[in-house]
């Protein structure tokens, strides 16, 4: 449900079927991959930065959906873009990887709630509302009680009624804890934490407490489930299968099998990690498969987060 596989496009200048990251499109299709979710990350404040990046928020998004356009061009006889459940099936029929368009912080909207229907002319399907800083919607978690108790702003709560108009996932992962129980509060349709971890198995304010994993469930959302060691374990610096399928059970111990998925955030992890990329993945799910019975794999592996996009989807 979530990568940073674009980001490391802009900044090698590199194409998908080329590049070595975590995921190409040859790891795409070793790992059997139904669909991935494109996310673009926009960096702002020192991450702008460290990217020596001069485009304002919005030209970056612009710019980096352009080139997620140029990616699918240049891979069309491998990935297919996905912006309907119906498109969806079709790529599934012609034997091709669906890529679908995702943002990671809504910055780039800044106040004008227009620019989310523009976001959706230009393919997006799912918004992270924040990453690590404020913006125009909300606020992001924080290790300080006070912040992480701050809620969505007023504009926050209109542009999550766009998004639920349009047809476009609301996605919690970084978001504040009050902004996520905001979100429970105001949006109509289910939405997700694209790439988030259980906080009772590893302490970290970037996850979900036990609390927050069942009101998920219960608006009919699901967990995308982080690969980062730092989320999976205290002080972890190599990120192990065993330690993702403990996160997972936890999940389907609290809330049910039916709010567990896929997030990984590859491309955007530093960590070593015991699958080393995507093509990993097939192990996992082989791994998943034992764990918890094939019905259940399906679920995790595809079926909850696919649930989620019917549900959403215009």
């Amino acid at each position: 449900m979530h990568c940073d596989t674009l980001l490391v496009l802009r900044m090698t200048g590199r194409n998908l079927d080329e590049i070595d990251a975590h995921i190409n499109v040859e790891k795409l299709r070793r790992g059997g991959a139904m669909l991935q979710c494109f996310a673009i990350f926009t960096p702002t404040g020192p991450e702008a930065r460290i990217y020596r990046l001069s485009e304002s928020p919005w030209e970056y998004f612009l710019n980096t959906a352009q080139l997620f356009e140029n990616q699918l061009q240049r891979c069309s006889a491998e990935l297919a873009p996905m912006r309907s459940m119906a498109e969806l099936r079709r790529n599934m029929a012609e034997g091709k990887i669906s890529a679908m368009l995702t943002l990671e912080d809504a910055v780039c909207i800044d106040g004008d709630i227009s620019r989310v229907q523009t976001l959706y002319d230009k393919g997006v399907r799912m918004v992270t509302l924040t990453w690590n800083y404020e913006n125009s919607l909300a606020y992001p978690n924080s290790p300080d009680p006070e912040l992480h108790a701050k809620g969505l702003k007023d504009f926050g709560i209109e542009a999550v009624s766009e998004m639920n108009r349009l047809g476009m996932i609301v996605d919690v992962s970084h978001l504040s804890e009050g902004g996520f129980y905001d979100v429970a509060h105001h949006s109509t349709k289910p939405f997700v934490a694209s790439h988030s971890c259980a906080r009772a198995v590893c302490e970290h304010s970037r996850s979900l407490t036990d609390k927050q994993l069942r009101t998920l469930a219960d608006c009919g959302g699901v967990c995308g489930v982080n690969f980062y060691s730092a989320f999976l374990s205290p002080e972890s610096e190599y990120s192990r299968n065993e330690e993702i399928l403990l996160h997972m059970e936890h999940i389907v111990n609290k809330a049910g099998v039916e709010s567990v998925a896929l997030g990984s955030d590859f491309d955007g992890i530093s960590c070593g990690l015991e699958m080393k990329d995507y093509a990993g993945m097939a192990r996992l799910s082989e791994l998943i498969a034992e764990r918890f019975g094939a019905d259940n794999a399906d679920r995790i592996l595809h079926g909850n987060a696919l649930r989620v996009f019917g549900d959403v989807l215009n």
